[in-house]
């Protein structure tokens, strides 16, 4: 996350932002010491709870700090957490204790699981994650019952966390520097005006605030609704127990170190363990959902009264026959437990989210109103860093994008999406989920007006942001019998043949040799108009914008910094009139935060009143033919070039783009007309071969062109030339947001690359996130793979040094344990000289 929002007004020269934030706990407490250590000094933080001891989440928090993650973010975030808790104390008393991390395996799916963990965690360079042999596992963790456990894996630099304490010595830090932290002090209210936050209204009067900073937790949604922001977030009740003495943990900690073995995960029955002396603590997961209505909660009492280490508004009664099964697994894997009962528990309050990710951003509408929520001690000074580097430098050094507040889509914020999907997070915190695993519920919620032809053809949709999207049809099953045999793809490892199927190679296989048609409905699309629209884009890309009507542009948008924060397609409609095909929300979001105040921009997200069919292939002119009696030729619509037309009767704007490397347009409709032009095409294109082709072709395809995509292939942490795109980059450089930045950089200069790998086995499909291994080390990771039906072998693109990305080096990608040999390969794989796509 970036963010270029001009400096608060009424900050003197030589002072900095008044900032509010709001919760004083684990991320507000360290939010204030980042804020701080930047210099900014004017810092508020209000809790309605006495301090240190709030009554929020952090108040009651278990500590367990496991770090590895899918997220290479999530990862960074949480290894800065353990770095800074460990560097604090309370008058000598620790806050972070590196007693490891261990989780087991009881079955040969959570073990084939752990493996890819221990890859994730050397992709994102750390060397401290072990596989461990069952024996090993007790070795570190004698309450294990070594018939159970299949294997382990291993952090060292895991541990627990002492939250509330950590607080403490946050706070005092902080205070030292100038900080003020009020308790017992509730917010009545955020206000505003001009569409700027001023100040925060308490009962004892308003604090004067340029920056409000939400990190309320649980309590955020209701924060959010102060400056009419849906803070997409759920209170669910999570369990908590702590057992009577176990005597075999009697003498092996005192009561000041708490633990001496590793935490410890049992995924398989969704429970955590840790030490407290000689009792222990679990967690559980495998109960049924429990979501909190906020109305139904008591905010801490002003007083103070009723707060305490063992009572406050975050600790509800304790379920015990929620409980019970949970505790029956744990004494099956730690047989200790045999005989020892639970003397107390209580169901906690922790934030859930519509995809399980924390929520971090600035208000679409009320500037300088931010939120930093749904953030777990795991991450929290890692977050408060981020947050932190963006208020006061203008960006985070990690890339934020998935934790941007406004990442989902108007339909997934609305009560009942967030209610359904962040129960369903809770359900599966631990499941083994594959990277192509749809939601079961909810469905159909953002369709296509292709949709009812699609379930006729036999689609097999996943779901993406709400999206029903075809990943293949089965009505081209027949085909697979007419592939050629150099088309037909080898039989998949399991985990890589899950939601895959043979159909794509016949989608491809068409694609490549006839033609096909896709749904490319679900690609954001804005429209930009007005007089100042265009010098709004020419500032906000890298790339001239300038052009005559009907171009169309492939750019990049950029941070102050150089990263690449999206990548967009723009075409011009007309001379104050463009079409933006962008990432998601957050790119609209960007946009209007950048227009102009003057009302010479409007930005107007129409994708749900719209849709688009990419029509592509070597027959896709023959097709046209029968459609349209505009001119499709290679003289009536060059290449990036765009025009208004009649296809089967629909008005449609047609773009000369193709993102899987044929020749072929993007054909855009209205909602309404969208079924009858995917009936003209299928008929039109009948005797040319067509098939509907999904998601799965379209991977593979466009990986064999070489087209990146952001937010998986490149990030703010990367710039263009290190991610090959540096094509379109302008100059002068100067010209566009980010590109002084850029001075001095080139391909030539750049110390990783993103590379095309094919692997030499011919057969090996890797899924992306692996560590990529030079003479036996990890030293870069794989962003994108798929299967290359036209080039007969896995395709995957990796960031390594530059050092190693030269083409023909060898290089093995860890893929579960196993090392799979790879060579980089030139790119783009099929098609260098761009004739077919030309036509």
């Amino acid at each position: 996350m970036t963010t270029s929002t001009p400096s608060p007004p009424g900050t003197a020269s030589g002072t900095t932002p008044r900032v509010v934030i709001i919760g004083g706990g684990i991320v507000g407490a360290n939010l204030a010491d980042e804020l701080t250590a930047r210099g900014w000094t004017r810092v508020t933080v209000l809790d309605q709870g006495p301090l240190p001891l709030t009554g929020g989440s952090t108040s009651h928090a278990p500590g367990l700090v496991f770090q590895t993650n899918p997220s290479r973010t999530m990862t960074h975030l949480a290894a800065y957490t353990v770095e800074k808790l460990k560097g604090l104390d309370v008058d000598g008393a620790w806050c972070f204790d590196q007693v490891g991390g261990l989780e087991v395996a009881t079955t040969p799916q959570r073990l084939a699981d752990l493996e890819r963990k221990s890859g994730w965690r050397k992709a994102w360079g750390y060397d401290d994650g072990r596989l461990l042999s069952p024996e090993e596992c007790v070795a570190l963790h004698p309450l294990l019952d070594r018939e159970r456990v299949l294997g382990g894996f291993h952090v060292p630099s895991d541990g627990l966390a002492k939250a509330p304490r950590a607080v403490v010595a946050l706070m005092r830090r902080a205070e030292s520097r100038g900080a003020q932290f009020r308790g017992r002090t509730r917010v009545l209210d955020v206000e505003t005006s001009g569409g700027r936050v001023t100040g925060v209204r308490t009962a004892e009067g308003v604090v004067p605030a340029d920056v409000v900073v939400s990190c309320a937790g649980f309590w955020g949604v209701e924060v959010g609704a102060m400056v009419g922001m849906r803070v997409p977030l759920l209170p669910l009740a999570h369990q908590y127990a702590r057992t009577g003495q176990v005597p075999d943990l009697v003498g092996r900690a005192d009561e000041r170190a708490e633990a001496s073995l590793p935490i410890l995960r049992h995924q398989d029955a969704d429970l955590y363990y840790r030490e407290h002396g000689d009792r222990l603590g679990i967690g559980s997961y495998a109960h049924r959902p429990m979501p909190v209505r906020l109305e139904d909660l008591s905010p801490a009492d002003p007083a103070g009264d009723g707060v305490s280490a063992s009572a406050m508004p975050s600790m509800l009664p304790f379920t015990e026959e929620d409980f019970a099964p949970a505790y029956e697994d744990s004494r099956l894997l730690l047989p200790s437990l045999a005989d020892v009962k639970v003397e107390e528990g209580f169901n906690g309050i922790f934030s859930f989210t519509p995809d399980g990710g924390s929520l971090v951003g600035e208000s679409a509408d009320v500037a300088g109103f931010w939120v930093a929520e749904a953030v777990w001690v795991t991450h929290s000074a890692g977050v408060a860093r981020a947050l932190a580097q963006t208020l006061v430098e203008g960006r985070s050094e990690h890339d934020l994008h998935g934790l941007d507040v406004h990442r989902f889509s108007e339909v997934q914020t609305t009560d009942a999406y967030v209610s359904e999907t962040s129960q369903q997070n809770f359900v599966e915190i631990y499941d083994v989920v594959h990277p192509l695993q749809p939601r079961l519920s909810p469905r159909d919620v953002r369709v296509s007006p292709f949709h009812a032809r699609q379930k006729e053809a036999g689609a097999v949709f996943l779901e993406a942001g709400a999206w029903e999207r075809p990943h293949w049809y089965d009505v081209n099953a027949p085909l697979v019998q007419e592939l050629p045999t150099e088309w037909l793809p080898p039989d998949r490892e399991p985990w890589a043949a899950m939601f895959s199927s043979p159909v794509a190679a016949v989608e491809a296989w068409r694609t490549r040799t006839a033609v096909a048609m896709y749904d490319m409905t679900p690609l954001t699309r804005l429209e930009v108009s007005g007089p100042g629209a265009l010098p709004l884009l020419e500032r906000l890309t890298t790339s001239t914008m300038d052009k005559s009507v009907g171009a169309v542009t492939y750019t990049l948008v950029l941070d102050e910094a150089g990263g690449v924060r999206s990548d967009i397609t723009v075409a011009r409609l007309g001379e104050q009139l463009f079409q933006v095909g962008c990432n998601g929300p957050q790119d609209a979001v960007l946009l209007r935060r950048e227009a102009p105040d003057d009302g010479s921009v409007q930005v107007r997200d129409t994708t749900g009143g719209t849709c688009c069919i990419g029509l592509w292939g070597p027959k896709a002119r023959e097709v046209m033919a029968a459609l349209s009696d505009d001119d499709f030729s290679d003289a009536g619509l060059k290449y990036f070039r765009g025009k208004r037309a009649v296809v089967g009767g629909v008005p449609v704007v047609a773009l000369r783009l193709s993102y899987v490397g044929e020749l072929g347009w993007e054909l855009y409709a209205s909602a309404e007309t969208g079924q009858r032009l995917w009936d003209a095409i299928a008929a039109a294109g009948a005797p040319h071969g067509i098939v509907p082709a999904g998601r799965a072709a379209f991977s593979s395809l466009r990986l064999e062109k070489g087209y990146r995509a952001w937010g998986s292939d490149m990030t703010t942490e990367h710039d263009p030339y290190e991610a090959g795109l540096g094509f379109a980059v302008r100059s002068p450089r100067d010209s566009f947001v980010g590109g002084a930045a850029l001075e001095g950089r080139s391909a030539e200069t750049a110390r990783r690359r993103l590379v095309c790998l094919t692997v030499d086995d011919g057969r090996s499909v890797v899924l992306g996130h692996e560590p990529v291994l030079v003479d036996g080390e990890a030293v870069g990771y794989v962003t994108s793979a798929a299967y290359g039906y036209t080039v007969r072998r896995p395709v995957a693109y990796a960031w390594l040094p530059a050092s190693a990305a030269e083409v023909g080096t060898a290089v093995e990608v860890e893929y579960f344990g196993r090392r799979v040999a790879a060579t980089v390969t030139a790119e783009p794989l099929v098609d260098p000289e761009m004739a077919r796509i030309r036509g």
